[in-house]
């Protein structure tokens, strides 16, 4: 496994192996690696000729009042476990490689930005598009493999890819749950033991929408409704949003028919978590 620090060692690897055939994938990461990051790995190792994982905690998708300083990083057991599962090459390149002095270019997907996370973290989805279409620019990837567990960054980088004729497969994989059902995710390490638990609430909260849709409810301000009294009952929760909205544009929904995304944004102590299903209305 190759490890590459500098953007032009790279482009250059990616540059021989596409030469030579081969088709690329991509799993562009923050590091803090956890099982819901290996099964993009293990995904695009199935579907790619060479993965290429990047660690790269990316300042500028971090508001002034976040947790960029104190963001878990563990890049020695990031490696080791990207050896473990075959990788190709992880490319982690310092700060100043991927912005360097007199950096001023950002992309911006606009409406679908604005919504759900949106609000709470102003510039976070410029930051995060900007990062993933230099990573597309260096690796080259012919696919790349993101989580649902980020459905609003998963669905902004495909609008993204689209409007920009971008070569590259933007692929969404399952969001991955512990198995007492909280979603996997590197802030859940800030979390203590009695916060660890009182984060159930989140998955405990979009269950209960989920059965509200599949046994008919087409409210989605019933569903809402019933979604915030779960999590209020936890003390150590506070809520940023509870929304259904739609698929393509997060629009907000009054009713479920089709496909929707029930998502929300929960603060468990001093600790801000996303969660998310989709559900689809019967009848």
């Amino acid at each position: 496994m190759k490890i590459l620090r500098s953007v032009a060692d790279m482009k250059a690897f990616a540059h021989e192996r596409r030469t030579a055939g081969a088709k690329i994938g991509l799993v562009p990461t923050m590091g803090c690696l956890h099982e819901g990051h290996l099964s993009l790995v293990r995904e695009c190792r199935a579907n790619a000729d060479v993965t290429v994982v990047s660690v790269f905690v990316n300042p500028t998708q971090f508001g002034p009042k976040e947790d960029l300083q104190s963001y878990p990083k563990d890049l020695r057991r990031d490696v080791e476990m990207l050896q473990r599962e075959g990788v190709d090459v992880v490319f982690t390149p310092p700060e100043d490689e991927m912005y360097p002095p007199g950096y001023r270019t950002f992309v911006e997907v606009h409406g679908l930005q604005d919504r759900l996370c949106g609000p709470s973290r102003p510039g976070h989805f410029r930051g995060v598009c900007t990062i993933v279409l230099k990573l597309f620019n260096i690796v080259r990837p012919d696919i790349a493999f993101f989580g649902w567990k980020d459905a609003q960054q998963l669905i902004i980088l495909r609008k993204m890819a689209r409007d920009l004729d971008l070569d590259v497969r933007v692929e969404g994989l399952p969001l991955v749950r512990d198995v007492d059902g909280l979603a996997l995710s590197s802030r859940n390490s800030y979390l203590s033991a009695e916060e660890r638990r009182a984060a159930l609430v989140l998955s405990k909260g979009l269950r209960e929408a989920e059965a509200m849709a599949g046994a008919g409810e087409k409210s989605a301000k019933a569903v809402i409704a019933k979604v915030i009294e779960t999590i209020g009952k936890e003390p150590l929760a506070r809520i940023d949003y509870v929304e259904i909205v739609s698929m393509d544009d997060f629009a907000p929904l009054e009713r479920i028919g089709g496909e929707a995304l029930v998502a929300l944004g929960v603060f468990i102590g001093k600790t801000r978590l996303i969660d998310n299903i989709r559900i689809t209305g019967r009848g």
